[in-house]
């Protein structure tokens, strides 16, 4: 098992197993798909369906973090860590209208934005 220069401690089978955030792109003239990781410069693939899209994938990634780690390349771990907080100004007539509304269903204000934000978020 190969291991990064820069962190001699992780192997290639350390880093595959990292939640690395992958993109799925249609191409709308040849059809398919390209696939790629945009932690991972550079590293992408093509397939004709998503049928073929997490064995591709996979094969893209374990190959682009071999050369990598062959080359000395510092690897970028996944760095999607939130606190699920967020504070925010909003007019008082929304704030208003937000308060009513949560008040209506009978939840809080902070779970009904929750909710409402979802919803958009989604559609």
């Amino acid at each position: 098992m190969k291991t990064n220069i820069k962190n001699p401690k992780k192997t290639i089978e350390d880093y595959m197993k990292l939640p690395y955030r992958m993109v799925i792109v249609p191409d709308e003239e040849e059809g398919g798909y390209t696939l790629y990781f945009p932690d991972l410069p550079g590293c992408v693939t093509c397939v004709e369906s998503l049928d073929e899209a997490k064995t591709m994938s996979e094969d893209a990634k374990r190959e682009w973090l071999m050369a990598a780690i062959e080359d000395g390349v510092d690897i970028k771990e996944p760095q999607e860590e939130y606190s699920g907080q967020l504070r925010l100004r909003m007019p008082k007539s929304l704030h208003r209208q937000l308060s009513r509304r949560a008040s209506e269903e009978g939840v809080s204000l902070n779970q009904y934005v929750v909710y409402e934000l979802g919803r958009a978020v989604t559609k």
